[in-house]
């Protein structure tokens, strides 16, 4: 640390060496200021601006500021709603008649004799007493009158230990730990207190492996109509497999649900399950870098360019980033509104709106001139850019991506789809925590697969999954 003292002399005899120390404590004020910069940035971001989740944001929530205009209606059920009640069944399981044999009105006369005018019903929808049906199959024993041998009658297929759980059973395992996400503790708490049976955790692994065994055509068949689908959705995010970080990828339609297990987040795991380079369709995604390797068209997720653009104008005040997110939101409404009035071969002012983006692009490059190259020069990767800079080389690039929707109805603005199919995962985790193994969780992955497909096929879950047990699984026939 200089002093006055020693800086007086110096500047009197060797003014360019104090040169050289102002120089040099300059760039070190600016190293730190760009580390402040960096750390007071990383400490802004919540859910609200960038691509965190809600866990990340803690107690201290941002206030909720959603991106979508009020539409000046109350809240709940609008004007000519049909409204929701429970129906009365039309066929009873019983009927208790409650007969009328002295008058309540306070004579006391008897009715005994009277005839019934007419009768009044009131239903009640409550749970029978739970138990398993215990079925016993009897084989008859003969001897054979030619070879004096013992011989009996087969036992039905599926049928082959002295004692075991039939497939309802095990589809209500499979559907508790796949669809409701529950740990293997609390099932066999629950079967207790249910059935009073308390299964093991390796009975509910039994009928969860089964249940993956059998859904082995349904994940081949599932990634071959994705393969061949117009629009598909593509996505990824963390999990925790026998105590490392695993990635968990999803490629969706809105009918279709396929996930697959990975250590590699990008072209090494993309080319592992093969089905994204047979994808010739439009992919929407994040922007990873992997995806722009494949041969499909792309569009970006416009959801997570919004809030990007929040974080710049919010955080750091950048007045093109505020009119590029006003910008986007417009286009998008206009979109739909063309799209309801016209159709999907509507065709909004895409000139129009193609010449605004491209000068609000420029507006944000003046807003950021490029730097100036570093004193000394970086031992290696790419030149280190502002977050800002980073985004509008992004938005200039991916242009045709950015603005799918707006060429292509069809094409969503968001890759909302992509993160619904994940956030059930997320929440699997939070719940149960990580995986002990990678076939455990290649199997669970495989099942909510399935169950995710069922589900958006308006089809009842419980029921196919004791047919997957059975081995006639649901399998989808067209990719939307």
């Amino acid at each position: 640390m200089w002093t006055r003292e020693q800086l007086l002399p110096l500047a009197r005899s060797h003014p360019a060496a104090l040169v050289d120390i102002i120089l040099a404590l300059q760039e070190h004020v600016h190293v730190l200021q760009q580390r402040v910069n960096a750390v007071e940035s990383r400490l802004a971001q919540n859910s609200a601006n960038s691509s965190k989740p809600p866990s990340f944001d803690g107690y201290a929530k941002p206030t909720p500021k959603s991106l979508r205009k009020k539409s000046g209606l109350r809240s709940g059920g609008q004007r000519g709603h049909p409204g929701r009640t429970l129906p009365p069944a039309s066929t009873p399981d019983v009927i208790l008649l409650h007969r009328l044999m002295r008058c309540p009105c306070g004579c006391g006369a008897s009715l005994h004799r009277q005839p019934v005018l007419r009768h009044e019903n009131r239903q009640v929808f409550d749970l029978p007493p739970q138990k398993l049906l215990v079925t016993e199959h009897r084989v008859e024993v003969k001897r054979c009158p030619n070879s004096g041998r013992e011989v009996s009658a087969a036992f039905p297929a599926g049928v082959t230990a002295p004692t075991q759980y039939g497939p309802r059973f095990n589809a209500w395992l499979v559907y508790l730990r796949g669809q409701q996400l529950l740990p293997l503790q609390r099932i066999s708490q629950m079967s207790a207190d249910l059935f009073g049976r308390l299964v093991s955790e390796a009975t509910v692994h039994a009928a969860v492996t089964a249940a993956s065994h059998a859904l082995a055509g349904f994940e081949a068949t599932v990634a071959d109509l994705i393969a061949q689908a117009p629009i598909a959705h593509a996505d990824e995010t963390g999990l925790r497999v026998a105590g490392r970080l695993h990635w968990l990828h999803v490629v969706s339609t809105k009918t279709l649900t396929w996930y697959g297990v990975h250590r590699a987040r990008g072209s090494t795991a993309i080319e592992h399950f093969a089905l994204l380079p047979r994808f010739f369709g439009r992919l929407i995604h994040d922007c990873l870098h992997a995806y722009f390797k494949l041969t499909c068209r792309h569009g970006l997720c416009n959801a997570h360019l919004l809030r990007e653009l929040t974080f710049l104008h919010e955080v750091l005040h950048q007045t093109w980033a505020k009119r590029m997110l006003d910008l986007l939101l417009r286009m998008h409404r206009s979109v739909a509104a063309c799209t309801a009035r016209a159709g999907l071969s509507a065709a909004p002012q895409r000139a129009a709106w193609t010449r605004k983006y491209q000068a609000v692009v420029r507006e944000g490059f003046a807003e950021n001139p490029a730097p100036h190259p570093p004193p000394r020069p970086r031992p290696q990767g790419r030149p280190k850019h502002t977050k800002a800079h980073n985004l509008l080389r992004r938005l200039r690039q991916h242009e045709c991506s950015v603005l799918a929707f707006l060429y292509d109805s069809r094409v969503p603005f968001s890759n909302n789809q992509g993160e619904q199919d994940l956030r059930m995962m997320k929440v699997q985790q939070k719940i149960s925590g990580a995986f002990r193994t990678l076939e455990g969780a290649q199997s669970f992955a495989r099942i909510r697969a399935y169950l995710s497909t069922v589900r958006k096929n308006q089809r009842d879950v419980f029921q196919e999954t004791v047919a997957a047990l059975t081995g006639q699984p649901f399998m989808p026939s067209v990719a939307l």
